[in-house]
């Protein structure tokens, strides 16, 4: 009695703050739909997250080994390790041919650490900040979580669902914008911006004084062209990337941004407060990870082929509209024809079909009703048995 009561007080004052009150991301609850069919006995196909069946690469195992092996695993500088830092400061170099300098590198935990970062070092809160739909649901999540109000900008099939500078300026007389993010290659559509579109874009963002966020953490899995990097184009834009995607690492928690020089000591700031710093073991074998190139580029040709059996499949299985399919591994289908219920049509096709994949609610609180993602980072016979599973289910 006395338990009920003092329950019954603490409730009275102890109430989540309305800030915390975001949607989930519905993918971590698809793929716990997932869990519980495979603990009961059942084989689901695995195309709900956006995460590699390979592991890290060979040298950032043995990279991580050596380090336990040697004993202690400390703290590092808030920034970064030195030597990790420059070596992606190299990585711009030899992709891009762009030079970026280490002192402008910010280790982070993933890139949802770099967001964290990056919202709270340029943005105030109540400021407007500009994100596509369709897009990754935890940029909208983290802006309001952090008091920010998020600006939902439709993309088209006219613009190859990449965000253009009359869009964004469009959205900037409607109200005042302090900032945009976009990302190339895209999630959830696989879209990728050209280099022209993208210098565009920045160029209209910095003319109207609206602060610019590159996402690039598919960047190395582009298919259609190569993918272009803002750090390239601007020294006021700041890139947010990762190693959980090429590079096979999403467990390691471990990505990096490179910031305008004027935010670098802020920044430094904060993640010596919110954090100390990224975990030593992660950035160890993050460095080591770039002399594991050549393998990533054989996991690459692995989602060209995955990538080949969807659009050549699934027209054949009933799925005959999805948007381009330009990089990362996703491919973003239009499934109208068969319902209104992009959330329902998961499920039912997770239940009788056992293929996973995400709503495009998720993705698009708009027009998500009518879309499913499917992440083709699994195996190529993952891929064909799933195009075959989904035909005789809609059939």
């Amino acid at each position: 009695m006395q338990d009920a009561t003092l329950r019954n007080r603490l409730g009275q004052w102890l109430e989540p703050s309305r800030r915390s009150d975001v949607p989930p991301f519905m993918v971590m609850d698809v793929m716990a739909a997932a869990a519980r069919i495979e603990a009961a006995g059942g084989h689901v196909i695995h195309m709900e997250v956006g995460q590699p069946a390979a592991g890290a690469p060979k040298t950032a195992i043995a990279a991580a080994h050596a380090a336990l092996e040697a004993g202690r695993i400390d703290y590092t500088s808030a920034l970064g390790i030195p030597s990790l830092r420059e070596r992606i400061a190299r990585h711009y170099r030899d992709v891009y041919r762009c030079d970026v300098s280490p002192e402008r590198v910010v280790v982070t935990t993933g890139s949802s650490g770099g967001f964290i970062l990056a919202f709270l070092s340029m943005f105030e809160p109540g400021d407007r900040v500009a994100v596509t739909v369709p897009g990754y649901p935890p940029y909208r999540h983290i802006l309001t979580a952090l008091g920010c109000e998020p600006v939902l900008i439709e993309t088209t099939n006219e613009t190859r669902h990449a965000l253009t500078g009359e869009a964004l300026l469009a959205a900037h007389r409607k109200a005042p914008l302090k900032g945009v993010l976009v990302g190339s290659p895209a999630n959830p559509t696989g879209t990728m911006m050209s280099r022209e579109a993208l210098s565009g874009l920045i160029a209209a963002a910095e003319d109207a004084k609206i602060r610019f966020i590159s996402d690039e953490i598919y960047h190395g899995l582009d298919y259609a062209f190569p993918a272009a990097t803002a750090a390239a184009l601007s020294d006021h834009a700041l890139v947010i990337n990762s190693f959980s995607k090429y590079f096979c690492m999403t467990g390691w928690r471990v990505g990096w941004m490179v910031v305008p020089e004027i935010l670098v000591r802020p920044i430094e700031r904060l993640q010596q407060n919110l954090s100390i710093s990224v975990p030593a073991l992660s950035q160890i074998a993050a460095e080591a990870a770039f002399d594991g190139a050549a393998e990533m580029e054989e996991i690459k040709h692995g989602y060209q082929e995955n990538r080949r059996i969807l659009i050549e499949g699934l027209p054949k299985a009933g799925l005959s509209k999805f948007l381009p399919a330009d990089g990362a591994f996703y491919l973003y289908a239009d499934v109208s024809d068969f319902t209104s219920d992009s959330f329902e049509f998961a499920k039912q096709m997770l239940e009788q079909a056992r293929v996973a994949a995400t709503p495009g609610l998720d993705f698009d609180p708009i027009h998500g009703r009518s879309f499913i993602r499917f992440s083709y980072a699994r195996s190529a016979e993952e891929m064909r048995e799933a195009v075959d599973r989904i035909a005789h289910w809609l059939k």
